[in-house]
């Protein structure tokens, strides 16, 4: 008989419907019935892509004598991380703290009936084994210390809330100056990996902020400063070129999966996530617009028709993940036998495809094979005694056969929630790779993306929502929704020069402030209408995703910058100075806040462009992205004269930034403001193209 989580919205809640534990989602009517009958609340947070979810689920929610201990002795909740980050963030830092660190999922979380923690952990097998005690055990001892030691679970627990909300406020703030971006490039070097790439040792996860942050430090880099300019650079493409190289990167259909177990980027957690995909194909093609090495772009390129041809729903929407899971065997989907690939492909090629996408008899997971590479094209051109392009074209004609193939495979579960933040991640890459490439599809993804965002979750006033299903859009949403969806905005803005995207943006820079902000520096996570909960938080730490926070310190600062608005900016600055003492002590916990303070410390450009009717927008275009400007802010607009109607879209806050500024002559003017103040008008498309040109 299916339990209360067959009306929920989520996926993963409904994956869970027909468990014989009697689940709640997280609600008044549970919280109530753990105060009105004393129980303690087990809670149980995950999403429908984890592996180890699924596990449990099987191994412990699906056991009838597990089941018969929870529902007797307490109140069972579960809860989707996706429809609510909140919950997690706030559980997880509790359970962390009590074990010292060492959080994941699936998170179990045991609480008083005031929602507080008393125990914790991630995964327990139903039994004792492997030196883990069993969660049948667990529950036992949980339920003992909480009938018989009341006093002290109550005093823990009071603890453990007061640390929460202790560890949301800032330590002693230092200025953020260039030392802290010395010491973060610092750490991220010593941290890195120079054989294979990546921080740190096995697992490794892709570090798209902290990429992003080498790449902004790398452009103005003092020679003679240390790492040097070379070492940043070589952090950044080699941990690229390894990820793409692996097993990591999906050779078939593209994209990336979450994380490798091992430190060569070969076996990978095989679910694929939205946010991870949307992130790495953004530094992907920043970085060939760095360094015009086309192999990123083409990595680019390959997530985001990854992206199209599986992500988009029939609205234009992103969904969420991809499952590492498929007829109920992880990485079944992905993997392939020497066998299986000789049946599809030519003798004599299935035999270079083998050597090059590294597959054997014996396979390299499992008894079955990942494909990845284990060096370049050329050096594998030069083994086989043929041209380059013609092994590419080889190769290329081999993979759309085995994909063709595999398409035919039972596919991983899909959840098909789109999220308005990872949509924004989503729609940022599209704009990215639409600059990169010229691709109007990408745009066209973005664009649509947007728009069905903004249509389903937004009310009328600018308020977000987090999430739609089905017809069914839930939740208010948190500061990362706000923020992300400012980046994509910014983004979509420098890509199209369309006004309405810059109203859009103030709308929502003013309810971050509103719903977000308080007298400190620095935002909640949960905005002022959102359920009040044991603490509320600021969120500073990079997880999988940047951080609310550095993420609104980001987009505020670009935005006051294109817009002239000194608030925005000294907001930025107060939210970069929140943060500062993180950067300090955990630089590879900051990415996107050190984004923010490399751009706050950078000096301000901005260029505005005044085209007569008459002139085509697109050469402009072209010239402003034909080098990677990370802190130039552009704006560009046609000003028809009195006579000639104008039928363009037009924002105020654009009207406030070229207030007194014309074109000159009837030609097309460019405005070179640094610092805002701005030096004589240059005019005549040729000196505008040059001085486009010329811009650092």
């Amino acid at each position: 008989m299916p339990n209360r989580l067959a009306q929920e919205l989520s996926p993963y809640l409904l994956q869970h419907a027909e468990n014989p534990v009697d689940w709640y989602p997280w609600c008044d009517e549970a919280l109530k019935l753990s105060r009105d009958q004393d129980k303690p609340i087990f809670l149980s947070i995950g999403y429908s892509a984890c592996h180890w979810c699924h596990v449990m689920e099987h191994e412990s929610f699906e056991s009838p004598q597990i089941a018969a201990i929870l529902n007797e002795n307490f109140v069972s909740i579960k809860v989707d991380r996706e429809e609510r980050p909140d919950l997690d963030q706030l559980y997880m830092n509790a359970v962390m703290a009590l074990r010292g660190g060492g959080g994941g999922w699936p998170l179990s979380v045991f609480l008083t009936p005031t929602c507080e923690v008393f125990f914790g952990g991630t995964y327990w097998p139903p039994q004792s084994r492997m030196g883990m005690p069993g969660f049948d055990h667990v529950l036992t001892r949980v339920l003992h210390a909480y009938r018989e030691n009341r006093e002290q679970v109550d005093g823990q627990s009071t603890q453990i809330t007061q640390w929460l909300e202790d560890h949301s406020k800032p330590d002693e703030q230092e200025m953020a100056d260039h030392s802290v971006l010395e010491n973060a490039a610092n750490s991220l070097r010593d941290a890195f990996d120079f054989e294979h790439g990546g921080f740190g040792s096995a697992p490794k996860f892709p570090h798209a902020m902290d990429l992003a942050a080498l790449l902004r430090l790398w452009r103005d880099w003092p020679e003679e400063q240390s790492p040097s300019r070379d070492e940043l650079m070589e952090m950044v493409r080699l941990n690229l070129k390894k990820m793409a190289y692996g097993g990591i990167f999906d050779h078939l259909g593209g994209g990336f999966a979450r994380y490798s177990v091992d430190e060569q980027w070969l076996v990978p957690h095989f679910e694929k996530m939205l946010y991870d995909n949307g992130l790495l194909a953004t530094v992907y093609f920043e970085t060939f617009r760095a360094t015009g090495d086309p192999f990123y772009s083409m990595i680019g390129r390959k997530t985001l028709d990854y992206l199209q041809n599986y992500m988009t729903s029939p609205q234009g929407g992103f969904f969420c993940t991809e499952d590492a899971d498929s007829e109920g065997v992880e990485g079944k989907f992905y993997v392939w036998s020497l066998a299986e690939i000789r049946e599809v492909l030519d003798d004599e090629v299935a035999e270079r495809f083998c050597q090059l996408y590294n597959v054997t008899e014996g396979g390299n997971f499992e008894g079955e094979n990942i494909l990845n590479m284990t060096k370049s094209y050329g050096d594998w051109a030069e083994a086989f005694g043929i041209s380059k392009s013609a092994l590419r074209d080889e190769m290329r004609a081999a993979r759309a056969a085995l994909l063709e193939v595999r398409d035919q495979r039972i596919r991983p579960g899909l959840d098909d929630k789109i999220i308005c933040s990872w949509n924004a991640l989503g729609i940022s890459a599209m704009c990215e790779g639409f600059v990169a490439t010229g691709n109007e599809a990408y745009l066209n993804s973005a664009i649509r993306s947007f728009e069905f965002v903004w249509s389903t979750l937004q009310k009328n006033d600018g308020q977000l929502i987090r999430l739609w299903r089905n017809g069914v859009a839930k939740q208010p949403a948190f500061l990362d929704d706000y923020s992300y969806l400012l980046d994509a905005l910014s983004r979509l803005y420098a890509v199209t020069w369309d006004e309405k995207y810059v109203d859009v943006a103030g709308t929502l820079i003013e309810k971050i402030i509103e719903k977000f902000g308080d007298d400190e520096p620095g935002f909640f996570f949960t905005g002022s209408d959102g359920e009040r909960l044991i603490a509320r938080t600021k969120d500073l730490q990079d997880s999988s995703v940047p951080s609310g926070n550095s993420m609104a310190a980001t987009v505020l600062l670009n935005w006051g910058r294109l817009c002239g608005r000194t608030d925005w900016i000294e907001r930025s600055q107060q939210t970069i100075q929140y943060g500062s003492s993180l950067m300090r002590r955990s630089p590879l916990a900051s990415g996107q806040m050190l984004v923010a303070l490399k751009a706050h410390l950078s000096p301000s450009r901005e260029l505005v462009i005044l085209l007569p009717s008459h002139e085509d927008s697109s050469e402009y275009f072209a010239k402003v992205h034909e080098t990677w400007r990370p802190h130039t802010t552009v704006i560009c607009r046609t000003q028809k004269s009195d006579s000639e109607s104008d039928s363009q879209y037009r924002s105020k806050l654009i009207d406030q930034v070229i207030a007194g500024k014309v074109v000159q002559d009837g030609q097309p003017t460019l405005y070179v403001c640094e610092q805002f103040a701005c030096q004589a008008p240059i005019v005549g498309k040729e000196a505008v193209l040059a001085a486009l040109a010329d811009c650092p």
